[in-house]
């Protein structure tokens, strides 16, 4: 008992004796710490007191596949300052490289009787992925959303970016600076909003030569390999499916000897953290983080509340924020 208090402390911030108070439902302690309390016994792994144990079902799980994309910072800023409006305490799942797996999270969250999960990013979206744990929470009937285009046969509601109208606008915004050598820096071919961003690009250019795209992971490694690849062909415009792959392009640019924007003009996707003071500050699509993060709340929310919510995909549209890494070609010589 006294360890379980220390830690519980420690984790908190606040005394044993604060701890205490909370555990025997004594008086004396704000509401916000005694969340605080209860679910750091929740995370470390200890059972709740039995007239304390109803209340785990204002915990849900907010999963996200990392955090080195700020992508994701942001989207669970959002979404956990939303849950927490309505009652509800985020419990943040981050996978690493060689850690606990999105299945192993999953399996957690059941054991802690969560009211719901939102998966900001993940396996959803890859058709080649595992997909059995989605099918564990569907069984346990627990409330699920999904952020980010969702392979199909999942069913479980979904809010997304609209991708093919962030390809047009990217793509149109390069062909009318003048740019007739457009490619893509996508993610993997099982990655649905890299399909979506494909197919939308073949819409707009007809037949789109398969030297026009290159696939990479979501990192700036990964963007500066591919985007080497599309300089060496001679393409002059990059449209890339995020904006770390687009400042791993700005800097094979260079690696090459050329210019951003002079010789070649650089997109982003998402418009993330600190995207504006880049060198130069980069042209991306911004995704609408906080009305995308309010809405997948509310979807939770209203399953939570007993609401009936179809499975579907509520669709918001980006814009295009126009900066310093696009520009017209250079003159052909």
């Amino acid at each position: 008992m006294t360890r379980r208090l220390a830690q519980v402390a420690k984790k908190v911030g606040v005394s044993e004796a604060t701890v205490s108070r909370v555990l025997n439902n004594k008086p004396g302690v704000s509401e916000a710490t005694r969340q605080s309390v209860l679910t750091a016994l929740d995370v470390l792994g200890y059972e709740r007191p039995t007239q304390l144990r109803g209340e785990r079902a204002r915990l849900v799980g907010l999963v996200l596949p990392e955090l080195q994309n700020p992508i994701f910072p942001a989207f669970a800023e959002v979404i956990g300052g939303a849950l927490a409006q309505q009652g509800l305490t985020p419990v943040l799942c981050t996978q690493t490289k060689g850690g606990v797996s999105e299945a192993d999270y999953v399996e957690l969250l059941l054991q802690q009787q969560v009211s719901g999960v939102v998966f900001a990013g993940g396996l959803f979206a890859q058709e080649d992925a595992e997909h059995g744990h989605y099918q564990r929470l569907a069984e346990r009937q627990v409330p699920v959303v999904l952020v980010n285009a969702s392979i199909e046969r999942l069913g479980f509601p979904c809010v997304a970016c609209d991708d093919a109208v962030a390809v047009e606008q990217a793509w149109r915004h390069l062909s009318s600076l003048g740019h007739e050598r457009i490619g893509l820096v996508l993610g993997p071919d099982d990655h649905m909003p890299s399909q979506r961003k494909l197919a939308a690009a073949r819409a707009l250019e007809g037949r789109l030569p398969a030297s026009a795209v290159e696939r990479a992971m979501f990192s700036l490694e990964g963007g500066h390999a591919a985007a080497t690849r599309l300089i060496g062909r001679g393409i002059t415009g990059i449209i890339c499916a995020s904006d770390p792959i687009a400042l791993g392009a700005v800097r094979a640019a260079r690696r090459a000897g050329l210019s951003v924007p002079g010789d070649v003009s650089v997109v982003g996707y998402d418009d993330s953290a600190f995207m504006n003071c880049t060198e130069p500050p980069l042209t991306t699509v911004r995704q609408p983080i906080e009305a995308m993060g309010r809405a997948a709340v509310e979807l939770l929310v209203a399953q939570i509340q007993g609401g009936s919510v179809p499975p579907g995909e509520l669709l918001f549209e980006p814009e295009l924020v126009v900066r310093g890494s696009t520009a017209p070609p250079p003159p052909a010589t």
